[in-house]
């Protein structure tokens, strides 16, 4: 089992404490130095585009009741280059980097390409996780949005053609190809996109006529073009998409090789038969740590004191994004949280994980105590991790 840790960088309100931006950044410098010098290995990053706190007065507040920021990392390419300055091992990992946003498909390439570069850390690993990104409102300032009525009828899958289009023209050109808009694949609508029969007629009623497939214009119009520099190196670039839909993770890896990113709610269904379907789909030999899976912690000297502090994590949590408290939410949520005392933590990932799985360890979940998330990330690979190897 190997064993990475992911930073959420969150700057919200915890028991009345909002730490400011300066204070969120040291912590986090703080806990990479320590992750490192543990050994853990990737140091994976979320991202976060566009103040919450703004949107949120805006007349289609997204997470109204939250207080703060669900992030304050914009660009893993700026905070690889530092963690890579004052670490000796750790890789860095974005989790996850949205490629629509900030120029879009071809401006990511060529950002990436740039990093690569100019990278002089070697045997150090960039682990590019890549998605559409979580909240349109990060995506509409970029014209990621629907461009007609055909498209506002139909946008949540909309969406996901978008991100499909965007997934072949960035890791085409990042892979070095010099393409035009007419060499990628064009996207559709179809009956099978559709959850039921009803929702594809309203479709069809707006486009006017009754059709098996209504092709859509391209959200990227270029003529043909080649990303710079030229001499990246890739060898030290490992890709996750951060998508579930099949279509995607077999196009992208039609391209290069690209594993695939898992949340801790994700069914386990999903999970094996994710796992399944890559073993044919992957650009080389699968292996289960190619699915790294994102693993909240929360650990005590007893169960019961780490599922309490785990409980209070998530009530603020459900509170801020919702405004609400629905106690099943919560009680569901702390069932699949990693919560314990040593001994009891070890026995339960050994039972939840297949011994190859690749886990991202969150210590930093609603809490800004930076010693305890220290001190947790010190207990776990003292005393948890031994166990399971």
């Amino acid at each position: 089992m190997k064993f990475d840790v992911f930073f959420s960088i969150c700057q919200t309100e915890v028991d009345g404490y909002l730490p400011s931006e300066k204070v969120m950044f040291d912590n986090f410098f703080e806990q990479v130095r320590l992750a490192d010098e543990l050994g853990f290995g990737t140091a994976w990053i979320a991202e976060t585009h566009l103040s919450c706190e703004i949107q949120k007065h805006g007349p289609q507040p997204v997470i109204p009741h939250f207080v703060g920021e669900i992030g304050l990392n914009t660009d893993i390419l700026q905070m690889a280059h530092v963690v890579f300055a004052q670490t000796k091992r750790i890789h860095v990992g974005s989790a996850v980097r949205n490629i629509l946003c900030n120029g879009g498909p071809i401006a990511h390439a060529e950002a990436v390409r740039t990093f690569l570069s100019l990278n002089r850390h070697r045997g150090r690993e960039l682990h590019l996780g890549f998605a559409a990104g979580r909240f349109d409102f990060s995506n509409r300032p970029y014209g990621i949005r629907p461009r007609s009525a055909l498209e506002l009828a139909s946008w949540p899958v909309i969406k996901g053609k978008v991100f499909r289009e965007a997934t072949e023209i960035f890791l085409r050109l990042l892979k070095g190809e010099k393409i035009a808009r007419t060499d990628v694949t064009m996207q559709s609508l179809a009956r099978a996109d559709f959850r039921s029969d009803g929702e594809w007629h309203k479709v069809l009623q707006v486009h006017g006529s009754a059709v098996e497939e209504i092709s859509l214009s391209p959200f990227w119009d270029f003529e043909r073009i080649g990303v710079i520099p030229f001499e990246a190196d890739l060898s030290g670039l490992r890709l996750t998409i951060g998508s579930h839909d099949p279509v995607a993770q077999k196009l992208a890896n039609r391209i290069l090789p690209v594993g695939v990113f898992n949340l801790s709610i994700t069914p386990p269904a999903v999970i094996e038969e994710t796992h399944q379907r890559m073993a044919q789909e992957y650009q080389g030999a699968w292996t289960r740590d190619l699915m790294p899976r994102t693993a909240m912690v929360f650990l005590a000297e007893t169960t019961e004191k780490a599922k309490l502090a785990a409980e209070k994590a998530w009530v603020t949590y459900w509170k801020a994004m919702e405004g609400t408290l629905d106690q099943k939410k919560v009680d569901q949520a702390v069932a699949n949280t990693l919560a314990g005392s040593p001994a009891d933590l070890a026995q339960v990932i050994r039972a939840k994980y297949h011994p190859d799985d690749r886990l991202m360890l969150w210590f930093d979940f609603n809490c800004h105590d930076n010693e305890w998330i220290k001190k947790s990330m010190r207990d776990f690979m003292a005393f948890v991790a031994p166990r399971l190897g």
